[in-house]
């Protein structure tokens, strides 16, 4: 879930301003750089490749990972001698870390012109009007309208990829000891089902064939249904049905997922829905129910193995990826132990795995963590034991047909690459292959992080 990347469509006017987005972190942070490139567009700026050409640069952040504060402001300070070449140019910093640290980084980064928090940055072609005026510079709030109320309609005409992200939820009132996401998000809160379903039939008449929903605690949603169709709120698993039947939607995927909130219809959705793919992250975090319990997880060790059972009884090919923390405050060489158990019991397709690192304000911070050495030293066995499992998972995949979305050309000459239904970067030579077309493809090798196969049907 991590990577940097840029985001947005370009949209003409007569005074044409240049905008230049860097996206640090997670899926949501790329939706999130859409949505403010589309309400930036609003106000004439279209978006640049390179920061040097830009009439503003925009940082949207993420407080997940380690040290999101010092590369924030190594970024901000590489930016101060084009800020000083060009005095017209506005920066912005928004996301968590702006959400975390709001007028602290313009105390320490007077080139920042405006910070603005993930739940306010409809408010940002504002801002930035005002910004040379003296105008408000931080905005942080939790408003009390929506923000998709005020931002513009996905913009229409501009094709696109043959994948896109939908944010349906956001926030999250689980409150995990180590977790930030509650301070900078917000609490939970749903996006309404007839609007996911509007966006989501905009994106499909842009080329869009596969759309991944994404909410902090994405499995918890509880929308309010359309009264056409009956109104109530709505969960998941019936919000993932109504995605289903739209047309020319051919696949639905959804991140991330929290334990407790995996109810008996979203698993009973996976084993009767065609377009929800199998694959499914869920993390987990520690195979310790000590340690979950200082995590505040709510769930134990034993619950999420029956979870396993239940999801892998209703769409037995399910590939399963997960989250682990090694070294959080009191872990024993026993509990990580008990993570390498669960690990071994589950048999991930793939995972993500790190070293605990405080966040400051949440309650974990104020424990003593594992000791850097030792916790680097069990960090570097479980991702051992989680490489082991991803290559023998991909090589399980060789002679078996999937179903291929390509997305992209391959390195090589006349090389296309995409994602199969279990989420494997899957490359296919020699075969005329055109983006956003899906073909059935016979798997003939595994490399560490990608698949090779050949054509076994028409694209469609």
């Amino acid at each position: 879930m991590d990577g940097d990347t840029k985001a947005g469509n370009a949209k003409g006017g007569a005074e044409v301003k240049k905008l230049f987005i860097k996206t640090y972190g997670c899926q949501m942070n790329v939706y999130d750089s859409e949505r403010m490139a589309e309400a930036m567009g609003a106000d004439g700026y279209v978006l640049t490749e390179a920061a040097d050409e830009a009439d503003m640069v925009l940082l949207n952040t993420c407080h997940i990972r380690e040290k999101a504060s010092e590369k924030l402001y190594s970024d901000l300070g590489r930016l101060r001698p084009l800020k000083l070449a060009k005095p017209g140019l506005k920066i912005g910093v928004a996301g968590c870390v702006a959400q975390a640290e709001g007028a602290e980084i313009l105390r320490r980064m007077p080139l920042v012109d405006l910070v603005v928090g993930p739940q306010s940055y409809h408010r940002l072609p504002a801002m930035a009007r005002a910004a040379d005026a003296g105008g408000k510079r931080v905005d942080t709030e939790f408003p009390v309208e929506d923000k998709f109320d005020h931002l513009p309609a996905r913009m229409q005409g501009a094709s696109r990829g043959p994948t896109a992200f939908l944010t349906v939820q956001e926030g999250c009132d689980k409150f995990c000891a180590f977790c930030v996401v509650p301070y900078t998000r917000g609490s939970e809160v749903s996006r309404p089902v007839a609007r996911i379903l509007t966006e989501a039939r905009g994106l499909v008449e842009k080329g869009v064939r596969e759309i991944t929903l994404l909410g902090q605690n994405v499995n918890a949603y509880h929308g309010g249904g359309p009264s056409d169709l009956g109104g109530g709120t709505w969960g998941l698993a019936q919000l993932v049905r109504a995605l289903a039947r739209i047309d020319g939607l051919e696949r639905i995927r959804y991140t991330t997922s929290h334990p407790n909130d995996m109810d008996d219809a979203l698993i009973a959705a996976h084993g009767e829905e065609a377009k929800l793919m199998p694959y499914l992250h869920l993390p987990v975090q520690s195979g310790s129910d000590r340690i979950l319990k200082a995590m505040a997880r709510k769930h134990t060790v034993e619950q999420y193995l029956r979870l396993v059972e239940r999801i892998r009884a209703a769409r037995p090919d399910m590939l399963l990826s997960g989250d682990f923390i090694v070294g959080f405050p009191g872990e024993t060489e026993a509990d990580f132990q008990a993570t390498m158990d669960l690990v071994a019991a589950v048999n991930y397709g793939m995972a993500y795995s790190f070293r605990y690192s405080a966040r400051p304000g949440t309650p974990a911070a104020e424990k003593l963590p594992v000791p850097t050495v030792e916790a680097d030293e069990r960090l570097q066995r479980l991702q051992a034991l989680l490489i082991q499992q991803q290559r023998a998972a991909q090589q399980g995949m060789v002679g078996r047909e999937v179903q291929v979305l390509f997305e992209k050309p391959g390195r090589e000459p006349g090389q296309m690459v995409g994602k199969s239904d279990y989420l494997h970067a899957v490359h296919v030579t020699g075969a005329e292959a055109r983006r956003g077309a899906i073909a059935r493809v016979r798997i003939t090798d595994s490399g560490p992080n990608s698949l090779g196969g050949t054509l076994t049907s028409k694209m469609w």
